[in-house]
């Protein structure tokens, strides 16, 4: 009989492949979760899950160092708990209460965390990316190391203020990586649809602005090609941009009917899911056993849980909340606290 070959060696450590697993499989759990909850009209406002998306938000987690910011659009449950915001934070802050990120006066839609570098989930499509290159900006004139990940949807891309932020980011060097959360869908219309070049890292050519299209659906290809990238601006070279090629499971929003693709086009991308890719490896090289992952995933699911327990628990705001941290006292006058 012939002897089984072993299984080849993994690009990373047992202990990144660890974190990366719990990391992808908390937020699936998480979304899974606010999707039910949602549906159940436990909270209010827009909804967008990243089902499918994981990949992208512990490769960029694993691929920063201290001090990088982050600026999303307003599919941003993700990225907090990637950077480790408590899920019992992210989940009140859907619920509109004052333990949330932003004390509840945000939603799904605008994350924050000055703490974790976490600049803001953003519900105008396209309005973080000049954003992203001011908080760049203001990393160069401070003489910091320091880079700005700066995520954008491909729908977000047609806005033009993308080409007056790629001028000014190349102009004056930024550091600055422009990074394509590119599902194939700006909503409901396709990319094929919308443009003649679906290659989104061509977009930044005219303005000489490097890029480069990623796997979005390995962790490995993610943290590699975010730490390339922003290695590029740390060494004083500028901006550079990342079409990273992945798919949402779900609708664009908890409303989204989902016409637009077949199940046969979903099943396809299912069969790379991130997670599963991840699981694959450790398995593997046999860093845990079955028991172990079942047990990895009952804890997972009971910290979600325990998120879903503490918000709701939370108290929502006073009606002497409202204007605070949103109005300066001294440039209304007219507005008491």
């Amino acid at each position: 009989m012939a002897k089984k070959s072993p299984a080849k060696k993994p690009a990373y450590t047992k202990s990144q492949y660890l974190k990366w697993y719990q990391d992808m499989l908390l937020i699936r759990r998480f979304e899974e979760s606010c999707g039910n909850l949602y549906l159940q009209q436990k909270f209010g406002g827009f909804c967008h899950l990243y089902i499918g998306q994981e990949a992208i938000a512990a490769g960029f987690a694993s691929a920063m160092i201290k001090g990088d910011k982050i600026i999303t659009a307003y599919r941003d449950h993700a990225h907090p708990l990637a950077l480790g915001m408590d899920p019992n934070t992210v989940m009140a802050e859907l619920y509109g209460k004052t333990t949330g990120s932003s004390k509840g006066k945000g939603g799904s839609m605008h994350m924050f965390d000055k703490d974790l570098n976490m600049m803001g989930g953003h519900g105008i499509v396209g309005a973080q990316i000049p954003m992203g290159a001011g908080i760049a900006f203001a990393e160069k004139y401070n003489g910091t190391k320091n880079v700005c990940m700066t995520f954008m949807g491909d729908g977000a891309v047609r806005q033009g203020a993308l080409h007056e932020t790629f001028n000014m980011a190349m102009l004056w060097k930024l550091p600055v990586v422009f990074i394509i959360e590119n599902n194939n869908y700006a909503m409901g219309t396709s990319i094929e649809r919308t443009t003649n070049v679906t290659d989104l890292s061509k977009l930044g050519l005219s303005y000489d602005l490097p890029g480069e299209s990623v796997d979005g659906m390995r962790v490995e290809s993610v943290h590699e090609a975010i730490q390339k990238a922003a290695n590029h601006c740390r060494d004083g070279k500028g901006p550079y941009l990342l079409d990273i090629r992945t798919y949402r499971y779900k609708g664009h929003s908890m409303s989204d009917p989902q016409k637009y693709r077949t199940k046969e086009e979903v099943n396809e991308y299912k069969n790379q899911d991130p997670i599963s890719q991840v699981l694959k490896t450790i398995k593997g090289q046999g860093w845990l056993t079955e028991k172990q992952i079942e047990n990895i995933d009952s804890k997972v699911k009971q910290r979600v849980q325990d998120s879903v327990t503490f918000a709701e628990e939370s108290p929502l705001a006073t009606e002497d909340e409202l204007f605070k941290d949103v109005y300066m006292q001294e440039d209304y006058p007219y507005i008491t606290n």
